[in-house]
């Protein structure tokens, strides 16, 4: 591999890598600059947004096109009232290029306060397949899949009190 090339992978690598922090971004609770449209933007026209595993397959079920994976998303974003605080942690971060293509896995920590109170901390193994084109990733197929649950009430008590 000549140094254009390791420069253009690099590149393709980095794309990947702003696409899924900004969608993260994106689904946190409050959000920086929220915009459906933004949103959107981050996706393929014929985008699939699916949750794999026991856990997800069927809470999430399969979104297909860019229409149905942002709706899905909408139902709990504000305005919706789903979460009163929500974060997205992205570690262990993977991502191999191929021509105009990539495929990334992060291992996710999710930490959110419901709007009863209630506090939880998830963890999931997500996987984006991004198209690459001018310096851009969007994303063509993403999985999600829960690997572990906790409840954090107690905590989020205790912290409030002091």
């Amino acid at each position: 591999m000549d140094s254009a090339e390791a420069i253009e992978r690099i590149e393709k690598r980095e794309a990947v890598h702003r696409v899924m922090c900004r969608y993260m971004e994106l689904c946190d609770v409050p959000s920086v600059n929220f915009s459906l449209e933004e949103l959107a933007s981050l996706f393929t026209h014929d985008a699939v947004w699916e949750g794999i595993g026991a856990a997800y397959s069927g809470k999430f079920g399969k979104r297909e096109g860019r229409r149905a994976v942002v709706g899905m998303l909408a139902e709990y974003l504000p305005p919706s009232t789903h979460f009163h605080s929500n974060v997205h942690l992205l570690g262990s971060e993977q991502i191999d290029v191929d021509d105009a293509t990539a495929r990334g896995r992060w291992i996710m920590q999710q930490l959110s306060r419901y709007d009863d109170g209630s506090a939880e901390l998830l963890v999931a193994r997500v996987a984006a397949d991004c198209e690459v084109r001018g310096g851009t990733a969007r994303i063509k197929h993403f999985t999600t899949e829960k690997l572990f649950v906790t409840r954090l009430d107690e905590a989020t008590r205790l912290l409030e009190s002091n």
